[in-house]
């Protein structure tokens, strides 16, 4: 399913696009990593996370572990985006992520974490996304505040498997009443 909005369009990551998200991550740099709370050690090796996620894939969508989306100007890719903790019917914590420096800090990112959250709600049937990007990290929580998340707390967790123990600002996105 893809999503539109004039020049910006999302799309379901399928298994070719997988390494993407891999090579984004492995081909960072440690102060880029830094900002994003991922510790370098924590990364599994990229054939290693390629297999899982193609098991992943292998699932049925209700029973999915992952779900992500590409983000696309003009049909070039600029970002991902991607959910996991999924509770099929109810909620899953999104992840947002432009690909190239020069793309973040230009206001992309509202307008594809605004198509994403819609499409996770529509395709996964969810009820709440969450959001908890590191807390010092002010683009994403600019992006997350102006893309209509509401701040719901700050933390101090882990929030996925690749990230190390830091303050996260935890952010709500629920439809409007009769939305979806």
């Amino acid at each position: 399913m893809d999503e539109r909005s004039d020049r910006f369009t999302i799309r379901a990551m399928g298994p070719a696009d997988v390494d993407l998200r891999i090579d984004y991550f492995h081909d960072a740099s440690d102060g880029h990593l830094a900002l994003l709370g991922v510790g370098r050690a924590l990364l599994p090796p990229r054939v290693e996370w390629r297999r899982a996620y193609e098991k992943d894939f292998a699932r049925p969508l209700p029973e999915r572990e992952h779900y992500g989306v590409l983000w696309l100007v003009d049909q070039d890719v600029v970002g991902l985006s991607t959910v996991d903790r999924i509770s099929f019917g109810d909620e899953a914590f999104m992840h947002l992520h432009l690909l190239h420096r020069e793309d973040r800090h230009r206001g992309l990112g509202t307008q594809f974490v605004a198509l994403s959250v819609r499409h996770y709600a529509e395709v996964l049937q969810l009820r709440r996304v969450y959001c908890q990007p590191n807390a010092y990290n002010t683009a994403p929580n600019r992006t997350l505040q102006k893309a209509g998340f509401r701040y719901r707390c700050t933390v101090h967790c882990a929030p996925s498997a690749i990230n190390t123990p830091q303050p996260v600002t935890r952010w709500l996105w629920e439809p409007e009443p009769g939305q979806r």
